[in-house]
């Protein structure tokens, strides 16, 4: 005998009914997804985790007043997007260290991380929908290119309603009438919002996204790349990383305001601070030989190259983690280095504990 086919119309009203199972089954095809729209709407893993299962939440409680005249996907675009709304509302937007104050001077001290933290946080790929091209027909953004951190830097500049707006059009592919909808606006209003959106985004963003940038490279010559970069910071070689940046780079490290700008910049930072102690490092032998300090793990973060750093600790015996390096590339170079030092954000990226 068939297995019976249990449809969306019939989770729905089981989950009316009070089944929490079936409930289940109704949301969570639409989880990866909706946690990638909060992490736009957002900038941070963890609020996006928390504005999701508030939405989710709401849409629990909500069930009853569902009367089905949208799509079951629809409905949890709006609960959750309000969720998203409901947290910018209370809280400070977040920013990259460049858009906080002026490039450092490479002679001057690191300022310290921030109490409260106002940054963007890297999001990793594994938790992107891997299905290519656009969400919705209407979409303009291709599904990694909309998380990478240029884009999504440029969309927490703006009022949370054309935040909104701009997401749930030109990401999600919905149309102005659906958005509409979502927002409790007119449609009239969302394309107004989504002009100016569009506007304030594309002066923001560079002439070609990462993931062209990436295409055009081809996996060969991005995997040297990765190689040579990972070796020479491993072993504090600044000569080759400092071949590699392009004459405006920049590098930031939130949660310090600190960012430095140009290859001069970059090259007094790594000089002076990142690899002052090199040969110290360089001096420490082990069983086996040398005894590196760092160790980088090739990992991907908002469509774009990333490493996990991993620093030796000697009251652990082990390599430990402590930064994320997210890189942004331009015609084979590297036009910024974002390195998150908080190993919390390490954790969704499904990394080793220590090496």
């Amino acid at each position: 005998m068939a297995a019976e086919v249990v449809t969306e119309r019939d989770l729905l009203e089981a989950a009316r009914a009070g089944d929490e199972r079936a409930y289940r089954g109704l949301v969570e095809p639409h989880h990866r997804e909706l946690h990638a729209h909060c992490y736009r709407m957002l900038g941070s893993v963890q609020d996006a985790e928390d504005a999701l299962q508030d939405g989710m939440l709401r849409a629990w409680r909500g069930l009853p007043r569902f009367e089905g005249r949208s799509s079951v996907r629809s409905w949890l675009y709006k609960v959750t997007t309000n969720a998203c709304l409901d947290v910018i509302a209370r809280r400070p937007k977040r920013m990259l260290p460049i858009d906080y104050g002026p490039p450092a001077d490479p002679h001057d001290d690191i300022a310290k991380p921030l109490v409260e933290s106002v940054w963007i946080e890297p999001y990793p790929d594994l938790l992107v929908d891997p299905g290519d091209g656009m969400l919705g027909p209407e979409a303009r953004y291709e599904r990694r290119e909309s998380v990478e951190l240029a884009f999504v830097a440029a969309l927490q500049n703006l009022p949370a309603k054309q935040r909104a707006v701009l997401i749930l059009r030109e990401v999600l592919g919905f149309s102005a009438a659906e958005v509409a909808d979502v927002l409790d606006t007119t449609v009239q209003s969302v394309n107004s919002a989504l002009q100016r959106a569009r506007k304030a985004v594309d002066e923001r963003l560079p002439a070609e996204s990462q993931q062209a940038t990436l295409r055009a490279l081809g996996d060969e010559q991005i995997e040297q790349l990765v190689e040579t970069y990972m070796r020479a910071w491993e072993a504090g070689d600044v000569d080759t990383i400092v071949a590699m940046l392009a004459e405006d780079v920049t590098l930031a490290m939130p949660p310090m305001p600190t960012w430095f700008q140009g290859r001069e910049g970059v090259t007094g930072f790594l000089t002076q601070f990142a690899f002052a102690d090199q040969e110290r490092r360089r001096q420490l032998v082990s069983f086996a030989g040398e005894q590196r300090r760092v160790r980088l793990v090739p990992t991907s973060a908002n469509g774009q190259p990333a490493f996990a750093g991993y620093y030796w600790n000697d009251d652990a015996g082990a390599y430990l983690p402590r930064a994320l390096q997210v890189l942004t590339l331009r015609r084979g170079q590297i036009i910024d280095i974002t390195g998150f030092a908080d190993p919390a954000l390490m954790r969704p990226f499904d990394l080793p504990e220590r090496l």
